[in-house]
């Protein structure tokens, strides 16, 4: 899939290693990188739910239509889907939404 971001600070953090660190810590950015990459690696949002890849899960309530996965607890990665034929996961947010 593509990758884009709802903010260029938000792209910043996701996608310099300095500024992950600066922000959350080394294991957060290490798994923020991680992230991007599954997401990057794979064609669809089904397939990372198919296979629970990063504890990826549909949200619901007044998130509906946006997507979640795991980072260090309690953080998650809050994505939505764009496009029919060719998907982009846009990158929302870096949230604990408990």
């Amino acid at each position: 899939m593509i990758v884009e971001y709802r903010t260029k600070s938000l792209e910043k953090t996701c996608t310099q290693a300095k500024v992950a660190i600066r922000a959350y810590g080394q294991e957060m950015a290490i798994r923020l990188q991680q992230r991007i990459k599954q997401i990057q690696s794979t064609d669809t949002v089904e397939m990372l739910l198919q296979f629970h890849i990063g504890r990826c899960h549909a949200l619901h309530g007044g998130r509906e239509g946006q997507y979640a996965m795991d980072l260090v607890h309690p953080y998650r990665l809050v994505f939505t889907r764009h496009g029919d034929v060719l998907q982009i996961a846009r990158i929302e947010e870096i949230v604990d939404y408990h």
